[in-house]
């Protein structure tokens, strides 16, 4: 079985086995000594640290955009999820951003120390006059932040 692994994964002890595979930017976030560790195990067992495709980082970016959580997920988010995606693996992740785009491109996602999330739709909803939006941004009418919020 072919796993791709959040940084979440190298903060907690869960047991792994199978093709297990990381990109660069999550190797970057791994400040802990302890995750550090962690990483430096999978290493030796045989983690890989691999760079997704452009092509495959533009469907995260498409399918972000279609569960709208493009102003959620971090280019980190973006990779793993395009990662994911090119080896036809599960991904390991607790972020539910991450599962909700994952949702809409039919990845597998495995939860590491949470619940698996609940599919969620958005709605957006301006912070001043109270007008309902399809988007967040700016109000045309009053001015003020769209903010969004669960449905």
């Amino acid at each position: 079985m072919k796993a791709v692994l959040d940084a979440s994964v190298f903060f907690s002890e869960i047991p792994l086995v199978g093709e297990l595979y990381t990109t660069p930017s999550v190797c970057d976030e791994l400040l802990d000594i302890r995750a550090k560790g962690n990483f430096e195990k999978l290493c030796a067992g045989g983690l890989r640290v691999v760079s997704p495709g452009p092509e495959s980082m533009t469907a995260v970016r498409l399918a972000a955009k279609t569960s709208r959580d493009s102003g959620v997920i971090s280019k980190t988010d973006e990779e793993l999820l395009a990662l994911t995606l090119e080896l036809g693996a599960t991904l390991y992740t607790d972020d539910f951003a991450i599962q909700n785009v994952a949702g809409v491109m039919n990845l597998e996602t495995h939860p590491i120390l949470q619940r698996k999330a609940r599919k969620v739709r958005w709605k957006y909803r301006c912070s001043g006059c109270g007008k309902y939006y399809g988007h967040d941004g700016d109000c045309p009418i009053c001015g003020a932040l769209i903010k969004r919020k669960l449905k």
